[in-house]
């Protein structure tokens, strides 16, 4: 079976089994494989990377500012213990054995939890994987409804103390061609090595 773990599959399978909001994340945890053809055209409705954020710099962003680049897109936070901190850095192994391929290709990290992840601390957290990176964040608002869009589910899970909280969140990378069309889902875990791959044989068709 072909390596790419494109979730045109889970994507579809979103459209019919969107019951309620865990069902979709289990499809987005759980499915991927090969890429099915006449399943493009249904996956590119579903997923739509128009946003309106702020990037850890403070300027404003939207999808189009990266037309043009391969577009890595991560959703998470910066106080995240496990899964944030393990994908950026995986990321981070990806640009760098990309080499000069890697300057095709740009990470987003958009962060689910607005109310800490000002873009100070954006600006912190990401470059201290690779500085090419960008943090972006917004309003409560703002960040649902690009989630929505992503079909990304998140939730607050409150501590033993008032103001101490984690974010239960989905977990894997979204790569986009530089026409904004959705090409790969990477599910969390997956080796550099694979995904370097992937995105080696993306950019050689492109």
């Amino acid at each position: 079976m072909n390596r790419l773990r494109v979730v045109l599959w889970g994507l579809v399978a979103v459209t019919f089994l969107a019951a309620g909001a865990m069902a979709a994340w289990r499809v987005w945890q759980g499915q991927a494989g090969e890429a099915v053809p006449t399943a493009q055209q249904t996956a590119e409705s579903l997923i739509k990377t128009d946003f309106d954020l702020l990037d850890h710099a403070g300027q404003r962003r939207s999808a189009a500012d990266f037309r043009g680049q391969w577009m890595l897109v991560f959703f998470g936070y910066t106080f995240c213990p496990d899964v944030c901190p393990t994908t950026l850095a995986e990321l981070a192994t990806v640009a760098r054995k990309l080499g000069d391929s890697a300057k095709r290709v740009q990470v987003l990290f958009v962060t689910v939890d607005p109310e800490r992840d000002t873009p100070d601390i954006l600006a912190g957290y990401v470059t201290a994987f690779n500085s090419d990176f960008i943090g972006l964040t917004g309003s409560r608002e703002q960040i649902a409804a690009v989630a929505r869009e992503f079909k990304i589910v998140y939730q607050k899970v409150e501590g033993s103390s008032p103001g101490i909280y984690s974010v239960d969140h989905s977990a894997g990378t979204f790569i986009f061609d530089t026409q904004g069309q959705l090409r790969l889902y990477v599910r969390h875990g997956q080796d550099s090595e694979a995904i370097v791959g992937d995105i080696n044989r993306l950019l050689s068709e492109a």
